[in-house]
């Protein structure tokens, strides 16, 4: 997927530990390693404004898009 959660960085930023971080989101520190690790199939916009909210930013210094392999060899194809 070409979807990369960058919260290891924001977390490092504020100093927040997972725990403290998953009780000010209002979810579980399990649901907080999905998303840190690449697991997660989706994310709520409620979740993802409380996690704005809790590390005062935007959506795109939490999640950013990459390019799939297979995706950069078909768009070269004309």
């Amino acid at each position: 997927m070409g979807i990369i959660v960058d919260l290891d960085v924001q977390l490092a930023r504020h100093n927040l530990s997972v725990g403290e971080f998953a009780a000010a989101v209002g979810i579980t520190p399990a649901n907080i390693a999905v998303l840190k690790n690449g697991r997660a199939k989706a994310v709520r916009f409620t979740t993802l404004d409380a996690i704005c909210r809790t590390l005062d930013c935007q959506p795109g210094d939490v999640l950013r898009w990459v390019p799939d392999d297979d995706a950069g060899s078909q768009t070269s194809r004309t």
